[in-house]
């Protein structure tokens, strides 16, 4: 079996997921993240939860996360840009994390990537983090 052509340098990210992951950079480190929930991600997303290397199943699963997180510390995701990976189908974030504390904002050296899949009704059906 050869191996998935890459995309043309023309592919674009559809306009849809392009919009919907720019949303959600936008509104996780806010009030409005979990009402934002259903808009974005399927209900039985797959997401991982990289501190204790397990993945999570499901909207509420992924709110019950966040909300842990968020009761620890203020995360910060910066968004830096958006591609195709080279399969051409899955969205490619590559994000800045950080934390905030009565210091300020205070953010990480190298960047990750969150690597997206979306689902036939166009939220998110998965999501994995890699090192580019």
């Amino acid at each position: 079996m050869s191996p998935s052509p890459s995309p043309s340098p023309s592919a674009e990210i559809p306009a849809a997921q392009e919009a919907l992951l720019r949303q959600m950079y936008e509104v996780f480190s806010t009030a409005e993240r979990d009402a934002f929930i259903p808009h974005c991600l399927a209900s039985d997303v797959d997401w991982p939860n990289v501190a204790d290397g397990v993945r999570l199943h499901g909207r509420e699963a992924v709110r019950a996360y966040w909300a842990a997180q968020f009761a620890a510390a203020h995360p910060l995701v910066r968004l830096e840009g958006l591609r195709l990976d080279k399969d051409g189908l899955r969205v490619v974030a590559t994000v800045r994390p950080g934390l905030r504390d009565e210091a300020g904002d205070h953010w990480a050296e190298e960047p990750v990537e969150h690597v997206y899949r979306f689902a036939a009704d166009g939220l998110v059906s998965r999501m994995d983090v890699r090192r580019p």
